[in-house]
């Protein structure tokens, strides 16, 4: 298996490269999913794609993914070429998205290190029943059905084709390929070469063949070079410029050649052309064509044109006299500019960045600093330029970190795709923002939470066909994805226009599972508070447990896994109309710009993007209420307060708001005042989260130190005007 390999470096690149592809694979196929049938670029597209990763896998000796991969081309392969038109299409998605499942169930295990030993051949039996049936539909009447191949019988996958495609402005091209010796696994980086120029290629052959099958080949490769006959529509400069992005690669040799000598394939008769790249071009080219005469004497006849079959090759001709160029298109030790980085190094190099700021906030509110007669002037010079830099690295390393939400987007379509066709639900999914950036270990945290929360809504939300056609409603559902972000924190919200939630229900169920708070009536309870109960561990309105809810764990997980970053969830519904689930989630775990203050002997952090304005209060623009709530009027306008030290029940807070000082927070398209008793002043902070033996106290989304050593709590002000 793989590990007879030792190569870390290529197994990161398999692994890479076959998790880019299969994404793309899941988004194309969903994509088109509502369709009547895939178009001719994407069925291209998936046999390539499948050739892609059959190839690799067959190099990395990984047989299973080989194997069904290659099942799967097969498939694709007879669609291109007989064009079938009785392919049932949803069965083709579903068979398409079962391989990409084991594909990327077996790529998981090998990145944790465990034998991708999964056993595909009950998904090959499907795939050939499938084969099949599409193809004894395709019979034409009168003809016979081709006979199944048998069972026992192994047929040797070719290496490469490319449908050959007949035209007037093609051109054919002998290619040479050097390799630098000690260039590692040469046949990866051959084959690399052949997927670069399939993109332009009608027809294309290569020599070695086996470069997929045969490891042994890469020393072929080096001691012989690679050839590659090749017919295309593109010029020398073209072709050029796609071999050159290879990896190792000496020397590029591009030669023009007529139809007859491309039928001849790399056999010269008994005078097999030999290139020594030192020679000059005109040596060469001498070379080539005496040896091309040397064998048109001998031969009687043209040769005959071979039959065309799957994964044999044919090439045709060129424009004699013209003179090719021997070019180094890449010198030895210059590679791709990117490489892979591991995730845990970047969380390493973002923790150093962390302890950086802080290290730096220790400098500058260093007590030495603040002692009368000090010059500072070049002090402060300095500090100044050391904060620009940090603060620079740090928007670099937080680029490096963001990715955006595609990704789990696409999963959640496929899981909408999964549970509706389950269940029989016909189920229009839409997707707003997927292109919203977050931090990667965000991206950890939601995945779970979002499974549920849509899951549910295709479940629990959206009605079967026959509720629906009696309320009225369109037969098929809609739920829409959507990511936004505000002041600092994104917002995640799955909707559905399904019947939404029945609040005498839940409170049924509360009451039943002695949940209502005695002597509170049940007209008290908001439809907020009332909608919060399904979030609690083991609740659930199902009668009957399903392959997808009724158990009372989901929403449970959901809430978990949120809090642990100091995100929220926001239910929001209208019954028979439907219900909007929405996620509140820091935009990073990482460091942000926040103003430092202090309320009683604490410390606390506000970021700055929800702060509008400071002002300092008379008492005469206070309005108290009977209740005990306060407001503010600030030009003309009235604004609830809220004090911190009594919101948390804090001594030795000042309570005259003429020695304090007031902040206007907007939030969540509401404004509020906070009343803290002074401020000491903006200053970067690296986020931290509060010990998991701390309760989880509303308004806190985490910690942080300061420059003193001492800790401030960072406050969620959208956890105060909840």
């Amino acid at each position: 298996m793989a590990e007879e390999f030792n190569a870390e470096g290529m197994l990161d690149m398999y692994l890479f490269e076959n998790e880019q592809l299969l994404e793309q694979l899941q988004e194309m196929v969903l994509d088109q999913k509502d369709s009547e049938c895939f178009d001719e670029d994407s069925i291209n597209e998936i046999f390539r794609t499948m050739h892609t990763i059959k190839g690799s896998s067959g190099i990395m000796m990984f047989d299973n993914i080989t194997a069904i991969s290659h099942k799967l081309e097969d498939v694709f392969f007879y669609l291109r070429e007989s064009h079938p038109d009785n392919v049932p299409h949803l069965e083709l998605v579903e068979h398409v998205l079962t391989v990409e499942d084991f594909i990327s169930g077996e790529m998981d295990k090998i990145k944790n290190g465990e034998s991708p030993d999964g056993e595909p051949a009950e998904i090959i039996a499907e795939l050939d029943k499938f084969l099949e049936k599409i193809k004894s539909g395709a019979v034409q009447e009168g003809e016979e059905a081709p006979a199944p191949v048998p069972q026992n019988v192994h047929v040797e996958p070719k290496h490469f084709y490319i449908a050959p495609v007949a035209s007037s402005a093609s051109r054919f091209y002998k290619i040479y390929i050097t390799f630098y010796p000690d260039t590692e696994m040469a046949n990866v980086h051959a084959y690399k070469t052949v997927y670069a120029l399939k993109e332009i290629a009608e027809d294309l052959l290569y020599s070695p063949e086996d470069i997929i099958s045969d490891p042994e080949s890469a020393q072929v490769i080096i001691k012989d070079g690679f050839r590659i006959l090749l017919q295309s529509q593109s010029n020398e400069e073209e072709i050029r410029k796609l071999i050159g992005v290879g990896y190792d690669i000496e020397a590029v040799d591009v030669f023009e050649c007529r139809a007859e000598e491309f039928l001849q394939g790399f056999d010269f008769g008994e005078h097999e052309l030999k290139i020594d790249l030192e020679s000059s071009v005109e040596d060469i080219e001498a070379k080539v064509k005496a040896a091309l005469d040397e064998s048109k004497a001998e031969e009687k006849a043209p040769p005959e044109k071979p039959k065309m079959a799957p994964g044999d090759f044919v090439i045709k001709s060129k424009e004699p006299g013209k003179k090719k160029q021997l070019a180094k298109d890449k010198p030895k030790g210059e590679k791709a500019s990117f490489i892979s980085v591991n995730v845990s190094k970047m969380d390493q190099l973002m923790d150093l960045i962390g302890e950086l700021v802080i290290s730096e906030s220790v400098v500058l509110q260093n007590p030495d600093l603040k002692v009368p007669g000090l010059n500072l002037a070049n002090f402060n010079k300095a500090a100044a330029q050391m904060a620009k830099i940090s603060t620079d690295l740090q928007n670099v390393i937080m680029s490096m970190r963001m990715v955006p939400l595609t990704n789990i987007f696409q999963k959640m379509n496929r899981i909408v795709f999964d549970v509706s066709r389950k269940l029989g639900k016909d189920i229009d999914f839409e997707m707003i923002g997927e292109h919203t950036e977050v931090d990667k270990n965000i991206i950890e945290h939601i995945s779970d939470p979002l499974m549920h929360l849509v899951r549910n809504a295709v479940d629990h939300g959206i009605e079967t066909k026959e509720e629906r056609d009696e309320s009225g409603k369109p037969d098929k559902g809609k739920i829409t994805l959507s990511a936004r972000t505000e002041a600092g924190k994104v917002w995640i919200s799955v909707a559905d226009n399904g019947k939404g939630l029945d609040r005498e229900k839940i409170l049924a169920k509360a009451r039943k599972q002695e949940l209502l708070a005695e002597g509170k009536p049940e007209s008290a309870y908001s439809d907020k508070e009332v909608f919060q109960f399904i979030t609690l561990p083991g609740f659930s309105t199902n009668e009957q447990v399903t392959e997808y809810s009724g158990r009372g764990v989901g929403m449970d997980v959901v809430v978990q896994n949120i809090q642990a970053i100091g995100g929220v969830l926001d239910i929001e519904s209208e019954t028979g109309f439907g219900t909007t689930m929405s996620l509140k989630i820091p935009l990073t775990l990482a460091i942000i710009d926040g103003i430092v203050m202090e309320t009683g002997n604490s410390s606390f952090v506000m970021e700055t993007g929800v702060i509008k304005e400071f002002f300092s209060v008379k008492e005469e623009m206070m309005i108290h209420e009977p209740n005990g709530e306060e407001y503010v009027m600030i030009r003309g306008e009235c604004y609830p307060v809220i004090r911190l030290g009594k919101w948390y029940g804090m001594e030795d807070y000042r309570t005259s708001v003429e020695e304090g000082m007031m902040l206007i927070l907007e939030v969540e398209n509401r404004t509020i005042c906070l009343f803290v008793d002074k401020l000491i002043g903006k200053q970067e902070i690296v986020v931290k989260p509060i010990p998991s033996y701390i309760k989880k106290v509303k308004g806190l989304s985490g910690c942080t130190q300061l420059g003193d050593g001492s800790i401030a709590l960072i406050l969620d002000p959208g956890g105060l005007v909840e």
